[in-house]
């Protein structure tokens, strides 16, 4: 487990991580987020003490990094793909990274092969795209087969194949009981990826909780009802706080092809937000108001994060429209 207490990290005037505090608990992926300039960076760095804290601690299982006898058989991690030696092979960069600790040569050739990269080993990694590099990255933190994960953007130059390949295989680390911690700014992959999210705007916690429940607190939520009466409802929502926009109508039951019978009206559809999906059922029932239908409509991923860090970005957005490139 990875414990994070009232840490604390300024570089001059600028407080990048302020007095934050969480745990990432293993057996699931832990996806964390924030805008740019949040400090998650910054915030790996320090529990991996390659950055030293104003205050606060990082721990890993109950120590520090700088106090685990052999780093790699802990603790894998990836923050920057790019750094390896140019001039070295991926298998001579994994070979060296493999003897600092001990550990055998076949594990080296191992992970090679969980990542897919066993036929390109005697190539240059300043030959490698970035894909390719973010695969090396990920073996190296793989080599020591460790119980906890750090990867900072690992699906950043992947293709469609590799990012579904990561996704698994952080999916399948996190069931064997490793502790996984995530960082992306892909908010639809940690919709489908991350079980847990933490997030942070300014240094700053902002959420802790489990995907699910940080899209469900968004006030984007919606909720579609259809109802032949939607005056009555509409006005017994608006009493409740909440927000009624007739939709598009939807239709009813309908006639076969050919029928000259009259089609029935179609039913007016209601998007509803503030008010969750069980209190308009509760209302209509007090009413007697019959539902054709009441089915939530969750926010996405990224509005509830939008949403969340909205006073935390770093640089506001611009309001000036696109230049026009046309007449140049």
């Amino acid at each position: 487990m990875i414990e994070v207490r009232d840490l604390t990290k300024r570089f001059g005037e600028k407080v990048a991580v302020d007095h934050l505090s969480f745990n990432v608990q293993p057996g699931r992926v832990t996806g964390f987020l924030g805008p740019n300039g949040a400090g998650k960076s910054t915030t790996m760095r320090l529990i991996l003490g390659l950055d030293r804290p104003a205050s606060g601690t990082a721990t890993i299982d109950g120590v520090a990094y700088a106090q685990l006898p052999s780093p790699l058989l802990t603790v894998g991690a990836l923050l920057e793909a790019k750094s390896v030696h140019t001039g070295r092979s991926a298998r001579n960069h994994l070979l060296f990274l493999a003897q600092t600790q001990g550990l055998p040569t076949k594990r080296v050739d191992a992970v090679l092969g969980l990542v897919g990269l066993s036929d390109v080993a005697g190539k240059r990694t300043g030959t490698f795209s970035l894909g390719m590099s973010q695969r090396l990255g990920v073996a190296a933190a793989m080599l020591g087969d460790p119980r906890v994960l750090l990867l900072d953007e690992p699906v950043n130059g992947l293709d469609p194949e590799g990012v579904l390949w990561i996704r698994n295989l952080m999916k399948a680390l996190a069931s064997e009981g490793r502790t996984i911690l995530v960082s992306s700014h892909l908010m639809n992959e940690m919709a489908v990826t991350a079980d847990h999210l933490i997030v942070i705007g300014r240094g700053r916690l902002l959420a802790d909780a489990p995907t699910e429940e940080v899209i469900a607190r968004s006030s984007g939520q919606t909720v579609r009802v259809r109802t032949p009466d939607p005056d009555r409802l509409t006005a017994l929502i608006t009493a409740e706080g909440g927000k009624v926009v007739q939709a598009a109508n939807g239709n009813g039951n309908g006639q076969a092809a050919g029928s000259q019978a009259a089609a029935p009206e179609p039913v007016p559809v209601l998007m509803v937000t503030g008010v969750p999906a069980a209190r308009i059922g509760e209302l209509a029932a007090s009413a007697s108001i019959i539902l054709h239908e009441l089915t939530p409509q969750m926010a996405s991923l990224e509005e509830a994060f939008l949403e969340l860090t909205a006073d935390s970005l770093e640089y506001g957005h611009l309001d000036a429209q696109p230049a026009d490139w046309s007449s140049r």
